[in-house]
């Protein structure tokens, strides 16, 4: 049998580490909400990431944004029993919340649109708060929100989001108009391809018809597919790879053309085919590279096409040997408000540095009878671009 004094030893060890282990469990519990920040913390990442949400449901657009989605997370962010998003043009109304709220929320934007201004509404006994969504100076709608008892906090908050809306739609109509424009300098670019170049392909193309039929067929073919890519309608972007499938086609139907006046050397990095590049950025390049500095020269000349893995980045270089120009004019074609023949290098210009930023441009160094080295520098990760891959 076990004596008294080892048994009040062991006794002391077990009771020292059941203390000890509450003591852990304890510090592991009064830690945990720290190591999740403070209640305010996270409640503030909690109105971020419902904002965050909703703002995705309203830049669908002025015309067609996603209000349902939207409502159902305004009533988070404003803690409303009901939140209704009323659009005055279309006379559409989005509520997220119980009971058939469509009429009174239509009777508290009417008064909102009236005035101009927030509106209190009470009637059988729904309280709401109104709140005008005021775009481009215009009233775009209302939010209102539904409450058993609406109080100043709730009718300022309100108007906070009501702001925080037009604020959203209005950016949604520049992403829109960005789009736009985009389209619209594409077709520019579309428009500059058919009058110069397609008069002289099918020149190139009727030659062969009678002399090499089988040649006049392959030129035929190299055409279509040309003009499928140029006047394709899948996007902005493309991949390095489809563009220089386009050049090929291009460049043999110029070829046809210049004969042996026209040498054209290729240096791709197999790595860089996969990069996504703005669609038709490369090959107004190439095309300006052929008609303002090889078709000058009596004897044509050498066109290069390089690309380069920069690590971050991918390169292209187009190269050619001919009649150059004056850094002065070169200055003078990439201004936008001065008139050039040079439309398509001007355009691609500006759309690169749309999209990368002012440093994003091209990079031309050229000088009279030295030629025209053009460098498009793009990076290699564009995740917002990813599905323009065709």
């Amino acid at each position: 049998m076990l004596d008294a004094p080892l048994l009040a030893g062991a006794a002391g060890v077990v009771v020292g580490v059941a203390i000890t282990l509450v003591l852990v469990f304890a510090r592991r519990f009064a830690l945990a909400p720290r190591d999740l920040g403070s209640d305010a913390e996270r409640a503030t990442h909690r109105t971020l990431h419902v904002a965050a949400a909703a703002a995705a449901a309203l830049r669908g657009g002025r015309d067609e944004p996603d209000a349902a989605r939207a409502a159902k997370h305004l009533r988070v962010l404003l803690a409303a029993d009901a939140v209704a998003i009323v659009e005055s043009a279309a006379d559409r109304v989005a509520v997220d919340g119980p009971g058939s709220l469509a009429g009174p929320a239509r009777r508290v934007a009417a008064r909102v649109y009236e005035s101009g201004r927030r509106q209190v509404f009470t009637e059988a006994g729904e309280a709401a708060v109104g709140a005008p969504i005021v775009v481009d100076g215009r009233v775009w709608g209302a939010v209102v929100a539904f409450a058993a008892d609406v109080r100043a906090p709730l009718v300022r908050a309100t108007g906070d989001v009501a702001d925080w809306c037009a604020a959203q739609i209005e950016l949604a109509g520049l992403d829109a108009s960005r789009a736009a424009l985009a389209e619209a300098e594409l077709r520019a670019l579309r428009a500059q391809i058919s009058p110069h170049f397609i008069y002289n392909a099918l020149t190139a193309i009727a030659s062969f018809i009678s002399t090499d039929p089988p040649r006049a067929r392959d030129l035929v073919l190299e055409f279509a597919d040309f003009t499928r890519y140029s006047f394709r309608r899948q996007g902005e972007f493309t991949t390095l790879s489809e563009e220089l499938r386009s050049i090929h086609s291009y460049l043999e139907l110029e070829r046809a053309r210049f004969g042996d006046r026209l040498t054209v050397r290729l240096r791709i990095a197999p790595e860089t085919l996969a990069t996504v590049i703005p669609f038709l950025s490369v090959q107004p390049l190439v095309e300006n590279a052929v008609r303002h500095g090889l078709e000058r020269r009596e004897h044509g000349g050498v066109l290069t096409v390089t690309s380069i893995d920069d690590g971050t980045h991918t390169e292209v270089i187009v190269d050619d040997d001919g009649v150059g120009m004056d850094p002065d004019e070169l200055a003078t074609l990439l201004d936008l408000d001065a008139p050039s023949s040079h439309v398509g290098l001007r355009n691609v210009d500006a759309r690169l540095r749309q999209l990368y930023g002012p440093g994003g441009g091209l990079v031309v160094e050229t000088n009279v009878g030295s030629g025209t080295s053009v460098h498009l520098r793009v990076p290699k990760s564009q995740p917002r671009h990813e599905t323009a891959r065709t």
